[in-house]
């Protein structure tokens, strides 16, 4: 089983690409090996998703990765020292810090495909597309994808 899970707040348009992400797969068809979770602003609660997952890909907005309007692939060490300290935007480094301790093997590969800037709807399809196609994709993502275009 893979996973696509969208995550962030649909009420802050900064904030809103992981659930429109969702709302775009959720509406076509998806191969069954692929289930896709809005996980709104879930945090650690996300754990339940990881087991018995060969991959998770995570999708929120990102700042400061790329130029406003592209799309980055991040790897769970990249998350993990990505944000520190109890804010929003520690939920998820902090998840992937723990998921080791706590997931039974073997844990998933996590990634993270990251829209920065404001969610277009060109940029939403875009990161739609690259999540999917993330989530099955074969090959390990040992180094980071900065500005990939949307």
């Amino acid at each position: 089983m893979r996973r696509i899970i969208g995550i962030g707040s649909r009420f802050v348009p900064r904030d809103a690409a992981g659930p429109k992400v969702c709302e775009q797969l959720l509406a076509g068809t998806l191969p069954d090996e692929i289930e896709v979770i809005d996980g709104g602003l879930g945090g650690i609660d996300l754990l339940r998703f990881m087991e018995n997952t060969e991959r998770v890909v995570f999708v929120d907005s990102v700042e400061g990765f790329a130029p406003p309007g592209q799309l980055v692939i991040l790897t769970a060490g990249e998350i993990a020292t990505a944000a520190s300290g109890y804010g929003h935007e520690a939920g998820l480094p902090y998840l992937v810090r723990v998921l080791p301790e706590v997931c039974p093997p073997p844990c998933p590969e996590v990634l993270l495909v990251g829209v920065e800037g404001p969610p277009s709807d060109r940029l939403i399809h875009s990161a739609a597309r690259l999540a999917l196609r993330v989530a099955l994709d074969d090959k390990p993502y040992g180094q980071k994808t900065r500005g990939c275009p949307a």
